[in-house]
């Protein structure tokens, strides 16, 4: 009876990948196709061949679309991994303050540093935030015993922590805050070859950790004094499932600013799709996370022509209510 199930819930999960993945190719089309000059399929793919659109198509629509799936898919595994080092269904980079972290990182190197320095100093700093915001997670977690809950409430204080210093900063330097806000709301607006480049690179570097951190992602569902006794350190565990977590988080974060609720969403949606089984989830999470950003671009892009409004906003909006819910749906099951 195992057999036969394996074998269904493996064409399931197949299916299922293969359809987000086609749905993820229609609207990175209609994303090329809609701009300040409309453009048919046809001229899109004669520009993707070389032909009279190239400019438009490649330099300026092919890179936001890229950008967004991979930004999209690295938030998505990044929530997934976070969810199972923390066995917390809420948690996501943004809800336990990692993004945010990585958004004042860039926003401090972004403010201090001279423009001519900004194609690196964003990025450094994004590392740097996410770094010291996971490290600080885990110091003032294990302080207080390293549970599971400390975890997320600790998550949650310090990213309202870094919000506020984002805040403070920008009443001390208004003038120069203001370039910072549409990348601090997250926006692909913008997006070039070399971003793409950038992004494709980090997450070709993260990609041996990602699988090594898949194959460790159920164990994660177990409690520390089981692990112990299958000879796994809970610590090493859940803090190897969170190191990659920032790593994607940063990437991310440095490409597209900071998303909100993406990494969120994309495992919860996984799960109710394929299961919990890593080797389905965190492809669907990728998936979906990548889905979900596009289509936020595009949201974005057609609902206020001719001006546009952030994907992480309509990420928020699409998100923020699905928080809602699950906080809902989790104090219902406590009762």
């Amino acid at each position: 009876m195992m057999t036969t199930a394996l074998p269904s819930a493996n064409l399931r999960a197949a299916s299922v990948c293969l359809a987000i993945a086609g749905l993820i190719v229609i609207i990175a089309m209609l994303g090329m196709t809609i701009g300040a000059v409309t453009l048919s399929v046809g001229q899109v793919l004669d520009g993707i061949a070389g032909g009279k659109s190239a400019f438009i198509v490649m330099q300026y629509r092919a890179p936001r679309v890229i950008i967004s799936i991979l930004a999209g898919a690295s938030l998505g595994i990044a929530g997934c991994f976070l969810q199972g080092a923390l066995r917390n269904p809420l948690a996501s980079p943004d809800v336990v303050g990692i993004t945010k972290w990585a958004g004042l990182g860039a926003f401090l190197a972004g403010l201090f540093t001279p423009h001519a320095w900004a194609i690196w100093a964003i990025p450094v700093g994004v590392v740097i935030g996410a770094v010291i915001g996971a490290l600080a997670l885990l110091a003032i977690g294990r302080a207080f015993g390293g549970g599971i809950a400390p975890l997320a409430l600790v998550g949650v204080a310090l990213g309202m922590l870094a919000q506020a210093a984002m805040q403070y900063v920008m009443v001390l330097f208004p003038t120069r805050a203001d370039q910072s806000m549409v990348w601090l709301a997250g926006s692909v607006y913008g997006s070039t070859m070399t971003d793409v480049l950038a992004l494709s690179l980090w997450i070709t570097v993260c990609l041996p950790l990602v699988v090594i951190a898949a194959t460790r992602l159920d164990a994660g569902g177990f409690g520390d004094d089981t692990l112990t006794s299958i000879g796994i350190s809970p610590d090493r565990l859940r803090g190897g499932l969170i190191v990659v977590c920032v790593l994607l988080t940063a990437g991310s974060v440095a490409a597209v600013g900071s998303m909100g609720f993406l990494g969120l969403l994309a495992p919860h949606a996984a799960r109710l799709l394929v299961g919990s089984r890593p080797r389905h989830l965190v492809p669907a999470s990728a998936l979906i996370g990548a889905l979900v950003l596009s289509a936020a671009d595009l949201i974005g892009r057609l609902v206020a022509l001719p001006n546009e409004i952030p994907a992480g906003i309509v990420a928020a909006v699409i998100g923020g209510p699905y928080l809602i819910f699950l906080l809902i749906k989790e104090a219902s099951r406590h009762e």
